[in-house]
């Protein structure tokens, strides 16, 4: 199999035949061997045989063993082909019984069970039209999961138990899961994999003075005579099984609501005065998402829950995520980092992973990729073009320099373990990805294309091809030679950009080389858009760059002040260029684009011996963007003594004044260490009222 020629290999399955009628042949799991580098496995996906169609959970807990006692009762039938037998993930458990419901009936059922699967033996063979109901009694013992032999890490219990015995006084009492990615089967018996989904009904049984929360509707909540009270939680949509999710603890619960809806946020009872602060804007994201999509917000309430210890960020169990401590946030640590990009993130997933799911772990950008491009509109949406494109800079960044990502598949069916699927690549280059599509189909296309592949897929699961199939069908346009290189393949261009004017012949030319190395990463085929500046205008040309070497040339009666190559600035590659300071100086100045301007900063720094570089430079103090402010803050140290003199009260602004925490903080390092020798008590004084946490740091950093 060669990935850099977009297509792979396909082993055909022989069917036995006899003339009077056909015989199906069972095979295993087909894997077949790739030659990408370090592969040796083509990872398919899960075959379908037992289709869980609803399961009902009574769940309560022993506290000081960390164990939940369960009783399953699962409606399955055969996916396709009559089946006799199921078989379920099931990690840990002592299986008490299993039973075939049938009405008022229980009829026992012959199992084997090895710790990990749980095979069952039906009372007959089934057809795919035909119902059956498994009674399933066990206990889910997650601490006593082996890691190295019944799971990978301690990340993978699945069910997990915080300061269950309240004997640490600086911690809650919590229960709760995570499931992402085969880890549910841990706490209830089920079909592992994102292609399984379910309508489910969890019945949980907790004491008292304990919140629960999980998947959907609190339908019913009933006190117990011992103290104990049962909640029943009820979701009528099918989700993924990974997605199910459980919660147990001391929280509070802080309201609100959208369309009539239920939207609300669990903390810790000390952090409830900032839940609002935290998560307020989260029924105007869902209102943005669903006008944006055309796709009203699919679940029946949506609830934000912060957990202590849980490993990852955040998860997007159906309308109940799960988010890391750090979302414990007072109002200075939310002036520094108010994690709208995580809240937005997760909340995106709950129509793309959520709503429809990744067939495959292979095809997990589906759910990934998206995700963090919801982060990408939420900031357009909210605070403009050029803060987004600030934060899809960063994205750029965390993937750019990834090594061997660069070698990796955005779609790959070649990864050693699944968990490695979570990666730059994924996410990162993912929302790039999707970014460069948007332009180059166009907004309308794209947002259109969108709800195509949301309407044609709800509740169901996709592979990349469908992606695909909704562009194509939308637009009219054949768009394999996009996704054969930027989904189905691995790297980036890297490009170098050589511009000229010819005054003799009026002749402006652009000459762009792709040198990215050909052995594992295609020769792209790139729709760029290239602005000519001259005589206080500004012309676009349209080109497209799809050999290794290759010029253009356009027509000017003057020498262009600046040739913008890459103007829409959405490329995802890596690019040098042979502007002059000048030139870099006119594109801060006149680019209207958070990129140009970055760009411009960044390459001046480098020519910091120039004049009109520093004279620029000193300008973006009051750029816009806090990231090019905070860019030029700590450049100071490095202009002339005079220029330095000259901004002492600039910076004194900045760090009591600067609408941004980290930029005021930078300015006290400033302060602290340039401006030294200066009287700054006063100036220490005012700021150490600020709250941000970046700031007082600064303040008592050492110098």
């Amino acid at each position: 199999m060669n990935r850099s020629n977009f297509y792979y290999s396909f082993v055909l399955l022989a069917c036995l035949t006899a003339c009077s009628a056909p015989n199906r042949v069972l095979v295993d799991q087909v894997q077949i061997r790739a030659n990408a580098p370090g592969s040796n496995v083509y990872q398919s996906s899960y075959p379908k045989t037992t289709d869980i169609l609803h399961t009902k959970l009574e769940l309560s807990f022993h506290l000081d063993s960390n164990y939940a006692y369960g009783k399953a009762s699962i409606r399955a039938r055969p996916y396709f082909y009559p089946s006799n037998k199921v078989v379920l993930n099931a990690k840990g458990f002592r299986i008490n019984s299993v039973l075939l419901l049938n009405g008022s009936s229980k009829q026992s059922l012959k199992y084997t069970y090895d710790g990990q699967l749980l095979s069952i033996q039906l009372d007959r063979q089934y057809a795919n039209n035909e119902e059956y109901t498994l009674f399933i009694d066990y206990v889910s013992m997650p601490y006593k999961l082996k890691i190295g032999r019944d799971i990978s890490s301690s990340s993978d219990r699945g069910l997990y138990f915080i300061n269950a015995d309240g004997r640490d006084k600086s911690k809650p009492r919590e229960i709760w899961t995570q499931g992402e990615t085969e880890c549910n089967s841990t706490w209830f018996p089920t079909i592992d994999g994102p292609q399984e989904k379910m309508t489910q009904e969890i019945v949980l049984t907790v004491p008292d003075d304990m919140l629960t929360l999980s998947n959907g509707l609190l339908t019913l909540s009933e006190k117990n005579p011992d103290g104990t009270r049962t909640d029943t939680w009820k979701q009528d949509k099918p989700h993924s099984t990974y997605l199910t999710m459980i919660a147990v603890g001391d929280f509070v619960v802080t309201k609100d609501q959208w369309r009539g809806k239920e939207v609300s946020y669990y903390t810790e009872q000390k952090f409830a005065p900032y839940a609002r602060m935290v998560f307020g804007k989260t029924p105007e994201m869902i209102e943005f998402f669903s006008n944006k999509m055309a796709f009203e917000y699919p679940w029946d309430k949506y609830s934000q829950i912060v957990v202590r210890d849980f490993a990852g960020g955040a998860m997007e169990n159906t309308s109940a995520t799960v988010f890391f401590e750090r979302m414990n946030m007072t109002e200075g640590q939310f002036m520094d980092q108010p994690n709208e990009d995580i809240i937005s993130h997760e909340l995106f997933h709950h129509w793309f992973g959520d709503l429809v799911t990744a067939e495959s772990w292979a095809n997990l950008p589906l759910n990934e990729a998206f995700a963090t491009y919801g982060e990408y509109l939420w900031n357009e949406f909210k605070y403009g073009r050029d803060y987004a494109d600030y934060y899809g800079f960063e994205d750029m960044v965390a993937y750019l320099p990834g090594g061997k990502t660069i070698k990796k598949d955005l779609i790959r069916f070649d990864y050693a373990d699944r968990e490695q699927m979570f990666d730059e690549v994924t996410y990162q280059k993912g929302g790039r990805i999707l970014h460069m599509l948007r332009k180059t189909v166009g907004d309308e296309a794209f947002f259109k294309a969108l709800n195509l592949y949301l309407t044609s897929n709800a509740y169901k699961t996709a592979e990349v091809h469908d992606l695909r199939l909704a562009f194509e069908e939308v637009t009219g346009q054949d768009l394999n030679w996009f996704f054969s290189q930027w989904f189905l393949a691995s790297g980036h261009p890297v490009l170098n950009i050589q511009t000229g004017y010819n005054a003799i012949n009026g002749t402006i030319t652009v000459n762009i080389k792709q040198s990215q190395d050909r052995s594992n990463t295609p020769l792209y085929k790139l729709p760029i858009a290239i602005d000519l500046y001259t005589n206080g205008s500004v012309r676009r040309e349209e080109i497209i760059l799809d050999m290794a070497d290759q010029s253009f040339q356009f027509t000017s009666s003057t020498e262009p002040l600046l040739i913008n190559v890459d103007a829409e600035k959405y490329l995802l590659a890596e690019k040098t260029e042979n502007k002059s300071v000048l030139q870099y100086a006119y594109q801060y100045d006149i680019a209207p684009l958070f990129m140009d301007r970055y760009e411009a900063i960044k390459a001046l720094q480098a020519l910091k011996a120039e004049e009109p570089a520093r004279i620029t430079i000193i300008r973006s103090l009051k750029d816009k963007n806090w990231a090019i402010r905070k860019m030029a803050v700590d450049f100071i140290p490095q202009l002339t003594e005079e220029e330095k003199r000259s901004l002492y009260e600039t910076v004194k602004d900045m760090a009591l004044n600067d609408p941004r925490s980290y930029v005021r903080a930078a300015a006290i390092i400033q302060l602290k260490k340039t401006y030294a020798a200066r009287s700054n008590r006063e100036i220490y004084n005012l700021a150490s009222k600020d709250k941000a946490i970046s700031v007082i740091e600064a303040l008592n950093a050492n110098d």
